[in-house]
């Protein structure tokens, strides 16, 4: 089944943050905070914000190399597979690089070295920069330019979520890649803090505060990382782009994934439906078309047009 852009995914249920839940007499009392000392219920949303649930890969592929690179206050666990160009695999958050494992052995078997990792403060990796349990957007971007200068070139990169965002706004940075796969992309952002207010309680007011906040953490404005517009309006050639997202995905909407896939210019959009926001990394059609991407034996996609299949299950 084929849709046109912007008709599917919009309605979708949206939680940036869905670890966080709190029951009522919780957000109650931030509310209350909220009116008489906003600043402090800014710091607090901050950190939840910046806080990744703790996942752990239950197992290992096995053959891998396991490899620890120093980086900042702590370390990046990571494992390699395989011989030949690499193709770096980057989890979301709160994720493991164990839930990309069914890309590894179709990848390798396609004549590539296959590089996996955790992020700072995700899996088995040490604190990111801001401590124990705290990472932040940039940090993920950065650690997988790190981790590229350290293995080597990128002859392509498979991100999922909020790893596929930060993937974008790594290559929009100048890191080298000849080819990207963005599974279930966050195009911006921004307005989910919105979201994240109402989970928490507090009012517009407050949300501005944790705004200054995070762009005071990131070291750049919030608007930076609205990927789908600084990728309109790169200047230079971005690497051919695979956009993979599901109609039913309640993490992250569907609609972002259009509208990232229509921005990058030459990008092709892969939609699928009744895969959800993690099943659709195991899914056999999504793998093979991933492996195609990357291997270049798919569609090159005409520049500036979005070229979209959709698999329904």
């Amino acid at each position: 089944m084929t849709t046109p852009v912007g008709a599917a995914g919009a309605a979708n249920s949206t939680i940036v943050r869905s670890h966080v839940r709190l029951p009522w007499p919780a957000r109650a009392a931030i509310a209350t905070t909220d009116r008489v000392a906003p600043a402090v219920v800014a710091r607090l949303a901050l950190h939840l914000w910046c806080r990744p649930a703790a996942r752990r890969a239950d197992h290992v592929l096995p053959g891998g190399t396991r490899w620890t690179l120093p980086l900042g206050r702590g370390h990046v666990v990571g494992h390699t597979w395989g011989s030949g160009p690499r193709v770096y695999l980057v989890h979301g958050w709160g994720g493991h690089h164990g839930q990309l494992a069914g890309f590894v052995e179709p990848l390798v078997a396609a004549g590539h070295q296959v590089v996996t990792y955790d992020a700072p403060s995700h899996g088995d990796s040490g604190p990111g920069a801001f401590g124990r349990r705290q990472s932040t957007l940039p940090e993920m971007s950065a650690t997988l330019a790190a981790v590229v200068a350290a293995h080597g070139h990128a002859h392509a990169v498979v991100a999922h979520s909020l790893g596929a965002t930060a993937t974008a706004r790594a290559v929009l940075d100048g890191l080298a890649a000849d080819r990207v796969v963005l599974v279930a992309p966050m195009a911006d952002p921004l307005p989910h803090t919105r979201d994240f207010a109402h989970v928490l309680g507090f009012g517009e007011p407050t949300r501005q505060r944790l705004l200054a906040l995070m762009e005071q953490r990131a070291g750049r404005p919030m608007a930076e990382f609205d990927v789908a517009a600084a990728a309109a309006h790169h200047g230079s050639p971005l690497p051919a782009a695979l956009v993979v997202h599901d109609t039913l995905d309640k993490e992250t909407n569907h609609a972002d994934g259009e509208r990232l896939a229509a921005a990058w210019t030459g990008a092709r959009f892969h939609s699928t439906t009744g895969l959800g926001h993690r099943r659709i990394l195991r899914d056999a059609d999504v793998v093979a078309a991933v492996v195609e991407h990357v291997t270049g034996d798919g569609p090159a996609g005409a520049a500036g047009r979005v070229a979209e299949v959709s698999v329904q299950v």
